[in-house]
């Protein structure tokens, strides 16, 4: 079936193989990059992997319109199969839409409690069994180590893998000698992984900067195109 042959041979495994097998239960994943350069659209096909698996995802992000989101899974979506032209197209894309949430939150208008509550009650009242959580358009240079704290408990509690995106900004050093991002620097030990988005003349590396032991010291794990923003095989 197609969805076995995408999952299959879905640069994500390379990827996974990285990080050893991926985000586990209760564990947090940064994408960090400065802005443009492709993080939301890494969560995105993270988050489509687990889709395509029959697994439940919610999408929250601090940035982009519910809408504006829709388009970006689509688009993805439309990339994963093109040139596959599978009969089942529709049914996969319903099955994909069935299993997915996206919520939208104002990061000044909303306490962690609030994103919570909400969260839980999408979970747990909803029913909504979510194995991913993914984070997108946070500014964590407005959060403290006790924010990152809590939400980790959450998804420890939850039993939810978190993917957040990190957009690097303001002066130098942007990054440490372990190439992981300064603005983390206060709440790094409660990371679990970060990877780090780099503009290459034809591709966007990815390099895992930290792993659950610490500093990776890794090559790429993966490439990003520039074009359609799609992980690459190699």
């Amino acid at each position: 079936m197609i969805k076995e042959e995408l999952i299959r041979r879905s640069p994500i495994r390379l990827f996974e193989r990285s990080i050893q097998g991926g985000l586990k239960p209760g564990e947090t994943g940064i994408i960090a990059s400065q802005r443009g350069v492709g993080k939301t659209a890494v969560l995105v096909q993270l988050a489509m992997d687990k889709l395509l698996q029959g697994k439940k995802v919610i999408h929250v992000s601090f940035a982009q319109l519910r809408q504006d989101l829709f388009i970006r899974y689509e688009d993805i979506f439309d990339g994963f199969i093109a040139g596959k032209n599978p009969e089942s197209e529709e049914e996969l894309r319903n099955e994909i839409v069935k299993n997915r949430v996206l919520m939208n939150f104002n990061q000044d208008g909303m306490t962690l409690d609030m994103v919570v509550k909400s969260l839980r009650a999408m979970i747990s009242e909803g029913g909504f069994a979510a194995d991913t959580l993914i984070v997108d358009g946070f500014d964590f240079s407005r959060t403290d180590r006790g924010y990152v704290s809590r939400l980790r408990d959450f998804a420890k509690d939850m039993g939810l893998s978190i993917w957040c995106n990190c957009t690097v900004n303001g002066g130098e050093p942007r990054y440490d000698d372990a190439n992981v991002p300064t603005i983390v620097k206060d709440f790094i030990d409660l990371i679990d992984v970060v990877v780090v988005l780099e503009p290459k003349p034809d591709h966007v590396e990815l390099s895992v900067s930290k792993d659950r032991s610490g500093p990776s010291g890794k090559g790429p794990a993966t490439r990003l195109d520039p074009k359609t923003l799609l992980l690459l095989e190699s």
